[in-house]
């Protein structure tokens, strides 16, 4: 099993043809994901070859969604024209929606997130790396070849950090890992990867990595006190961030004592959950667990 991503997943790719877009279409061919065509209004009608698969380019993503079957966009659209982007997503109903975009103004994710509200598309970013499924499919940037399948479920708001952690357990493999974002708002939050792994017979722990800023660990933590049933261990990045200052994160505002590293971590041992110092420290938890398992 996974979690919002497996074999059956067709993928359509928005900004297909752009600079970024043609790379990580071609690593997402290679990776075995099914990829079914791209969207780009000005480039309609066209097919471009990448991975040595000739992908068809549609004018919008309704249009894509009817003649491939598409349930999964990926969005590798400028700042700018995310929002758009975004909307005609929804608009058109896709059941996912993976926005890879860094540098999205908070207000239009904002604006996209309550549009949202009530319809059928779940959107996983933006500034992210999206969603790998191991040996399935891949929705995003992360490198393919880093873990194979197995029993851990893995919800990270940084994308390096969800690299480092699969491949520190490379040796036990994932069920689905992934990336959220850094971003103050983001469209899938750490409890909606938790309740997603809580209720995949397949995962049987979790690894949930934060980031100083804001309060998504904290309300994470309350989540895993009432709802969770299976080992959470957790990591949160920035215990050498100095207080007050703005970190490179859109997210990554202490203020106070609330939104510290220290802060989040309290919360999150507080409710059972192992929290490691460094990322190696956090593998090795986990790793002491699944030998328990």
């Amino acid at each position: 099993m996974s979690i919002f991503l497996n074999k059956d997943s067709k993928i359509i790719v928005q900004g297909m043809t752009g600079g970024m877009g043609a790379k990580h279409t071609t690593l997402m061919v290679e990776s075995g994901a099914n990829i079914v065509g791209g969207v780009n209004a000005r480039k309609a009608g066209t097919t471009v070859e990448l991975g040595g698969k000739e992908l068809p380019v549609f004018g919008s993503v309704a249009e894509a969604m009817k003649e491939t079957g598409a349930d999964v966009s990926v969005a590798f659209v400028p700042p700018a024209f995310t929002k758009d982007a975004a909307i005609e997503a929804i608009d058109a109903e896709i059941p996912l929606l993976v926005v890879i975009t860094e540098g999205v103004p908070v207000q239009d994710t904002a604006e996209v997130v309550a549009y949202q509200e009530g319809k059928s598309t779940r959107m996983i970013g933006p500034n992210c790396p999206g969603i790998i499924t191991p040996e399935e499919s891949l929705a995003g940037i992360t490198p393919h070849t880093i873990a194979g399948k197995g029993p851990v479920g893995l919800v990270s708001k940084s994308g390096t950090l969800t690299y480092q952690m699969m491949y520190e357990l490379r040796d036990f493999g994932f069920t689905t890992a992934i990336g959220i974002g850094g971003d103050p708002i983001v469209g899938t939050t750490h409890i909606d990867a938790l309740e997603a792994f809580e209720n995949d017979p397949d995962t049987k722990a979790i690894v949930m990595i934060g980031e100083i800023g804001g309060d998504a660990e904290e309300r994470a933590a309350a989540y895993i006190k009432d709802n969770v049933t299976k080992p959470v261990v957790g990591y949160v990045a920035g215990f050498t961030a100095p207080e007050g200052k703005t970190m490179g994160h859109a997210g990554a505002i202490v203020s106070g004592s609330s939104g510290t590293a220290q802060a989040k971590k309290e919360a999150l041992e507080a409710v059972g959950v192992k929290v490691g110092k460094t990322p190696s420290e956090t593998a090795a938890l986990m790793r002491e667990i699944l030998q328990g398992l």
